[in-house]
């Protein structure tokens, strides 16, 4: 059964920064508690930080954040912001000196939105944190989603507003969600229809290009907008897992950024998802976790486009829809 969001999950705050002065931001996923953590990389052009320490061979057992932040290579400053925050509040992975707050975090390219040189930093990360709360899930154009696009198969010029967006699966006591920043090269579709909600548009700007059209792109627009694309993705799930099995999760949860985005995965896309476990739930079979949390992000992802707000130059599902 769908239900609200990322915050369905006893234990998650989720918190936006949206910068005022041009379409960008960050977003935090707060998870003070602590939660093990996997991650799965499947773009060719990602911008990541603390991703190895996910890896299942590798020591820390828990995180304490996950940072989604726009402003390409730049944005990954907001991951220090949310790290004061938690030092400040005495969270992190216990050394004989000192707490260290362990925080991932991945980036989108949102740079040709406005000036390029406002970008999220430390600053933006922190009070992304200040704004964190358990309440539903802020979707459309905040945050990481804020200055995020979709459909650029045709070129820049066509593409159309992306945003940030999340879902909840439920089985029984069993909860799986996903929250998903949308800023793909590729398409937006609805899996239950196959109509493309969003995606590169037609010569005349006012609807979506027919299928027959992206065959025909000659591989130009795609070389036209190398490492701009990205979807990041943060799944949890309150069921009981180890790192190797919130790893594979991370994994399946790829499956619905395919059933969401076409073209996906390629070349110029920094795709990310990282996996969280909070742990209130025993005895819970890892396929069925995988499985929900690929269904939770496919949601997430369509209504990252549903709810996104247009900018000059890139109008968002429902202005098309009049």
């Amino acid at each position: 059964m769908a239900s609200g969001g990322l915050t369905d999950i006893r234990g998650i705050k989720v918190g936006h920064f949206t910068d005022s002065r041009r379409p960008t931001g960050c977003t935090v996923v707060l998870v003070e508690e602590g939660a093990v953590a996997g991650v799965d990389v499947r773009g060719s052009a990602p911008g990541t930080r603390e991703t190895d320490l996910l890896n299942p061979i590798n020591a820390v057992p828990h995180i304490h954040a996950v940072v989604l932040s726009g402003g390409s290579a730049f944005g990954l400053d907001a991951a220090s912001g949310v790290v004061s925050y938690l030092e400040e509040k005495g969270i992190g992975f216990p050394t004989r000196i000192v707490r260290v707050p362990i925080v991932p975090a991945a980036i989108l390219f949102d740079l040709a939105l406005g000036d390029p040189s406002i970008r999220p930093d430390s600053k933006a990360g922190y009070q992304a944190c200040l704004n964190a709360t358990s309440e539903a899930v802020v979707e459309g154009s905040v945050g990481c989603g804020a200055g995020a696009t979709v459909g650029k198969l045709l070129g820049p010029d066509r593409a159309m507003k992306g945003g940030i967006g999340s879902a909840a699966v439920c089985s029984g006591e069993l909860i799986v969600a996903a929250l998903a920043a949308v800023n793909s090269l590729g398409n937006i579709t609805d899996p239950k229809t196959g109509a493309i909600l969003a995606g590169a548009r037609a010569e005349d700007g006012r609807r979506v290009a027919p299928l027959e059209a992206y065959f025909d792109v000659r591989y130009r627009p795609f070389a036209s907008t190398p490492g701009e694309n990205t979807t990041l993705a943060v799944v949890a799930t309150n069921a009981r897992l180890d790192k190797p099995s919130v790893t594979k999760v991370a994994q399946m949860s790829h499956d619905g950024f395919a059933r969401a985005i076409n073209p996906v995965h390629l070349p110029f896309d920094g795709d990310v998802v990282f996996a969280l476990s909070t742990g209130q739930l025993e005895g819970v079979s890892l396929s069925q976790v995988g499985a929900l949390a690929a269904e939770a992000t496919a949601q997430a992802i369509v209504q990252a486009v549903l709810t996104a707000t247009g900018v000059p130059g890139y109008p968002a599902y429902w202005d098309l829809q009049g």
